[in-house]
């Protein structure tokens, strides 16, 4: 779903008035985007539902990618399915792994729909403020384009060095193929 309608929609869902979550679990009208760590709780889970499917599918088509043939093998020479799993799955999936986790690292980084929809801008008192979320609040709602465009160029160093990570790994897993 779309960042935007993704968040609206989980806003609504913990409402404290009329949110279905907090009338199931009895919770009154306790409001998940007022406190500092239930807020980002709430938006973790719904950046981790967001992007759940991407990593389910990619995990496994790179499980299904595994020859039936090496599994076999292994289920012949004794190997349990722990040991199977340990020796001979976890080591064919961890380049997918990585790959996938760093995707996700970049692409995550970049949460600002979410933040800022779901804690009206930042949260009470700037509360939940990440990088891009304060970037934006000093660039354009406190007219510090100074400050802000600092801000942007150092997340786009770490983005930077968390891809050259990336297209590293990637490059290696194409050596191993």
């Amino acid at each position: 779903t779309p960042a935007i309608t993704g968040s609206t929609v989980w806003v609504f869902l913990f409402d404290p008035d009329f949110g279905p979550v907090n009338k199931v679990l009895g919770l009154g009208d306790f409001s998940w985007t007022y406190g500092r760590y239930s807020a980002f709780a709430l938006v973790l889970l719904e950046v981790l539902w967001c992007s759940f499917p991407f990593v389910m599918v990619t995990v496994y088509a790179g499980i299904r990618a595994i020859p039936a043939e090496v599994l076999e093998a292994a289920s012949l020479d004794g190997a349990s399915q722990w040991r199977i799993w340990r020796s001979v799955t976890a080591p064919i999936l961890r380049p997918i792994l990585v790959v996938v986790t760093i995707q996700s690292i970049i692409w995550d980084f970049k949460v600002f729909t979410q933040i800022y929809v779901m804690t009206n801008g930042g949260g009470i008192a700037g509360q939940n403020l990440v990088l891009n979320v304060y970037a934006y609040q000093k660039a354009f709602a406190s007219s510090q384009y100074s400050l802000g465009s600092a801000i942007g160029v150092v997340m786009l160093v770490i983005l930077l060095a968390v891809t050259l990570v990336y297209l590293r790994l990637v490059r290696r897993q194409g050596e191993e193929l």
